[in-house]
């Protein structure tokens, strides 16, 4: 009898060890982890936002529809409207694939020069973007 009382009691020490000891002590909460900050590039960023009814604007499609930026700035289109859209360079440069509703698209440009682009659904919607 002693001895199934022993391995009984050597059992639940070695169960509430395995499970983490004492039970009644509150466990540290693990830390929330960061975001992933974005890809460097000088901190610049700047904004161009696809509005409502967008398709129907032509070069008031993107805001702003001539953008002004310094090299290594990161440009993020923001897709406000209900309908998807693209951000497509004229030249090679950059294609961003469909923005949907509430999505949004970031390219960041490592030389100067002006970049003239439109969304590929909506040929009519034109913007440029002009680096220093």
């Amino acid at each position: 009898m002693f001895f199934r009382r022993f391995a009984l009691a050597a059992g639940i020490a070695l169960l509430a060890v395995a499970c983490g000891g004492d039970s009644s002590s509150p466990s540290s909460p693990s830390p929330t982890p960061s975001p992933t900050p974005p890809p460097a590039t000088g901190g610049a960023s700047s904004t161009v936002t696809i509005p409502m009814g967008a398709e129907v604007l032509g070069n008031r499609a993107f805001t702003p529809d001539n953008l002004e930026i310094a090299v290594g700035t990161t440009v993020t289109w923001m897709n406000t409207d209900s309908v998807a859209h693209t951000s497509t360079s004229n030249a090679s440069g950059w294609d961003s694939g469909i923005i949907s509703p509430g999505r949004q698209f970031s390219f960041t440009y490592p030389t100067s020069g002006t970049f003239q682009y439109h969304c590929a659904i909506h040929p009519g919607m034109t913007g440029t973007v002009v680096v220093r």
